[in-house]
């Protein structure tokens, strides 16, 4: 029996609804409240937790509106104003943040290399090392390689340039090397088809790890490499 294609849950809807009505990015609004983009944009459901954290976050969301999409999103129009005021000034701080950027790509340390991926990051992209590539068009942040997994096509100490992936249309194109926030952690490796549609396949370039199949549920978050700079 083929199994039905999941989708994102209504309460994951309406806060996803809710985050673009605040007039700052996803980033920001994820890092607020304290999860991951994978969390809320893959097609699972929510948990307890994560529903908590939100509400602490904005108490002054309605919970009927929330859980089940009948009434007002805010529970007084006084709330409405007050939520948009206070997110109007984290976005200003942020804007004068990254106005004191240098120009360039944010290299993130490998220790925060998921976190990139899932906005859970440990490291701010304004505290970052910055690096100006012109051929990296597009690319949203560069990271370290480490290990031989990729060898001979990334070494390890090279540094690849990543674009950012929307989970929420989600779509891989065969034999590229992406990076992946899975439940084993950030993977740098090279995607082709899986099984059946809702698995991939990892593969190394280095022959001596065998590839391996991956469910697509198991991905919080995706980034396409564009691009390395190798140092001799």
């Amino acid at each position: 029996m083929q199994e039905k294609e999941q989708k994102i849950s209504p309460i994951k809807q309406r806060i996803l609804h809710f985050a673009d009505t605040l007039g700052i990015s996803k980033r920001e609004f994820y890092a607020q409240i304290g999860v991951s983009r994978g969390t809320l944009e893959s097609k699972t459901g929510i948990t307890e937790d994560v529903i908590t954290k939100f509400i602490a976050t904005y108490p002054t969301i309605s919970t009927e509106w929330l859980m089940t999409g009948e009434g007002k999103m805010y529970k007084t129009a006084k709330d409405f104003a007050t939520t948009q005021e206070k997110e109007q000034k984290s976005a200003d701080d942020f804007s004068i943040a990254r106005h004191n950027l240098q120009e360039g790509i944010p290299l993130i340390p490998i220790k925060a290399m998921a976190g990139a991926l899932t906005c859970e990051q440990t490291v701010h992209e304004y505290e970052c090392e910055h690096y100006v590539v012109p051929m990296f068009k597009g690319a949203d942040f560069l990271i370290p390689v480490k290990g031989s997994s990729m060898y001979p096509k990334y070494s390890s100490g090279d540094i690849v340039a990543c674009q950012s992936v929307a989970m929420s249309s989600l779509f891989f194109q065969w034999n590229k090397v992406y990076v992946i926030d899975t439940d084993q952690g950030a993977l740098i490796k090279r995607i082709k088809p899986g099984s059946d549609k809702n698995h991939i396949l990892i593969v190394s370039d280095n022959e001596k790890y065998d590839p391996f199949e991956l469910p697509i549920s198991a991905i919080h978050a995706v980034a396409l490499v564009i691009g390395v700079i190798r140092l001799e």
